[in-house]
Formats: structure tokens, sequence, C-alpha cells
């Protein structure tokens, strides 16, 4: 293995304002996420969430500690803040990034799904 160096790591899911569906989409991203940049539990430094306002049934970070992603996250810090309110924004959106070690050599893999790839097409591609 090389170089290990500090990464973020972008994604975005829709969902709709139920706890349930916060709680499936937040699992696939993240499970997409950690999957996709082979990341372990003791790689990740942190995550945070952002959520539109009109999601306010579920908070991401637990319902992230609920699901099962194939990684324990009891120990790693997460965070979750309101996206600030633009006129014309995308509606029942959470974004993540997840704050992690990698080689230096790999790049970071993305991940925008169920309806979010309008936030960041050239990405959502990757």
């Amino acid at each position: 293995m090389g170089e290990r160096i500090l990464r973020s790591i972008r994604g975005a899911t829709c969902a709709e304002n139920t706890p349930e569906s916060i709680t499936e989409n937040v699992a696939e991203l993240c499970g997409m996420l950690f999957s996709k940049n082979k990341l372990s539990a003791d790689d990740i430094v942190n995550i945070q969430f952002t959520l539109t306002p009109d999601l306010d049934e579920m908070n991401p970070a637990m319902a992230l500690r609920k699901s099962d992603t194939g990684i324990d996250t009891s120990r790693i810090p997460l965070f979750t803040s309101q996206e600030a309110v633009i006129r014309g924004m995308p509606s029942k959106v959470v974004r993540v990034m997840v704050t992690a070690y990698m080689d230096a050599s790999t790049p970071t893999s993305p991940a925008y799904i169920n309806g979010a790839q309008v936030l960041r097409p050239d990405l959502a591609s990757r």
C-alpha cells in the first residue's frame, strides 16, 4: 500500500420525508460510498450530512447508525446540519461528505443516486 492521505468523498441521494425512506436511501448511499472507495471503519475520520428543510422526519446520522452498511459506524463521529435554503434548490436531498484516509494514488469515487444526479452530473457519471 502506498502513502495514505486525508480525502473527502461526496455523495447525495433523494428521499421521501419518512423515517423508512430516509434510512433506506442513506444506507444505500453510504454503503455504496464505503464499497466503491474500499473504506473500513478505521479509515473514516468523520461523516457529515446536510439535508434540505423538507426532510424533517429522521436525522441521516441516526439513519446511518440504524443501517447495515457493512461498516460499524458506532465509533465514527457523525454530524448533520440543514442545507442552506437557496431559491430553486432541489427538494428532498440528503448530501454526505465522508472524510477518510485513503491511498494517495487512488482517486475518490463519489455517488449521486436516486434523483440526486442533477446536483453533479459531471460526478454522477463516474
